[in-house]
C-alpha cells in the first residue's frame, strides 16, 4: 500500500526550505570565477652528455648505463665511458614498430610499444633484458581507445600511463590532441581512472602531445611534449577530471621521452634529437607553495 503524504507534511517542508537559511537568493554573478595560477619557471642544470644515434625517441638509465630508443632499436652505453655495450634491433615495419620510451626496473628495460603512425592505433609493453638487450616479454593491450601508449610508469602496485592523440595525419579524423590523457590501470592493465591535460599544455604540444612522462621522487608527474625544450610539471587535482600545471622547466633537450635516475635523486636523463644526445639534468626543487594548497596533491 503506498504512502500518503498529507498537505500538512508538505507544507511543513515548504516553510523548512523557505527558513532563513534559503532566504538570501544565489545570483549567478555573485559566485567568483575560477582563476588559473601562472605555474613557476625554473631552469634545469646540465651535467653531463653521451653520443647515441638511437637517441630519437627517448631514454633510460640505471647505475651503470644509459639506454638511447628510436622505434625499433635500442642501444645500451657504458654511463662511465660512453662506450655502447649493446644494441637490439628489431625489423622494420615488423613486430615492434614504435617503441617510444623505457625506464629501468631491477633487471628488466620496460618499454612502452604502439603501431604509430598507422591508425587505428594499438600498444603494448615489451620487457628487455636490461644487460643483453634480448627481449624478455610482451603484454599486448590491443586496439584502445585512449590512444597510442607513449610512457608509463609504477604507481604503488599499480600503473599511471600517458596515451597520445595527434593533429596530423598520424591521428584519428575525428579526435584532436586534446584527446590526450593519462590514465590509471590496476596490475592487470584494467583502467581504473584518469585525466585530461591542462589546456595550456595541450597548446603547447599541438599538433603531438606528451612524448615522455614519469612521476618524480617528490610524488608530482612530469611531462615532456615533442619538440619543446621544456618540462612540464603536474598535480593531482583534489577534485574534477583535469590535471593542474603547477611548473615549467626549461631544459636543454628538444622534448621526447625521459627517465629519472634509479638512485631516487633528482638526477634526469633526456635526449637531443637533433644532437643524437643523451643528456643529464639536474632538476630544481618545486617550491611547495606551488601545490596550490586546497586544489592540487601529489600522486604518491
Amino acid at each position: 500500500m503506498r504512502k500518503r503524504i498529507h498537505l500538512a507534511a508538505l507544507a511543513a517542508m515548504a516553510s523548512t526550505l523557505s527558513g532563513p537559511a534559503f532566504a538570501q537568493k544565489l545570483r549567478y554573478e555573485d559566485i567568483p570565477v575560477y582563476e588559473t595560477v601562472e605555474p613557476v619557471r625554473l631552469e634545469a642544470e646540465l651535467l653531463n652528455r653521451w653520443d647515441a644515434p638511437e637517441a630519437r625517441q627517448g631514454t633510460a638509465a640505471d647505475e651503470e648505463a644509459v639506454y638511447a630508443i628510436v622505434n625499433h632499436v635500442i642501444g645500451r652505453y657504458d654511463r662511465e665511458t660512453g662506450a655502447l655495450e649493446q644494441r637490439w634491433i628489431g625489423s622494420r615495419k615488423g613486430l615492434i614498430r614504435h617503441i617510444n620510451s623505457c625506464f629501468v626496473e631491477n633487471d628488466n628495460l620496460v618499454c612502452a610499444n604502439s603501431n604509430h603512425p598507422e591508425v587505428p592505433m594499438a600498444s603494448s609493453i615489451e620487457v628487455f633484458d636490461k644487460h643483453t638487450l634480448k627481449h624478455r616479454a610482451s603484454h599486448s593491450l590491443g586496439l584502445m581507445d585512449e590512444g597510442s601508449l607513449v610512457w608509463f610508469d609504477r604507481l604503488g602496485d599499480s600503473w599511471v600511463a600517458g596515451f597520445a592523440h595527434y593533429n596530423d595525419e598520424t591521428g584519428l579524423p575525428y579526435k584532436t590532441n586534446a584527446y590526450a590523457g593519462v590514465y590509471t590501470f590496476d596490475s592487470d592493465w584494467r583502467k581504473t581512472g584518469g585525466w585530461m591535460l591542462p589546456n595550456a599544455l595541450v597548446d603547447l604540444m599541438a599538433p603531438q602531445a606528451a612524448s615522455g612522462g614519469e612521476i618524480g621522487p617528490d610524488g608530482l608527474l612530469y611531462l615532456m611534449g615533442h619538440d619543446r625544450t621544456e618540462m612540464y610539471v603536474v598535480a593531482k587535482p583534489v577534485m574534477g577530471p583535469k590535471l593542474i600545471h603547477i611548473a615549467t622547466i626549461d631544459i636543454e633537450a628538444e622534448g621526447q621521452a625521459f627517465a629519472f635516475d634509479t638512485d631516487g635523486s633528482r638526477k634526469v636523463f633526456a635526449i637531443s634529437r637533433p644532437n643524437g644526445e643523451i643528456r643529464e639534468f639536474k632538476l630544481p626543487a618545486i617550491p611547495e607553495d606551488a601545490l596550490k594548497a586546497g586544489e592540487a596533491t601529489r600522486f604518491r
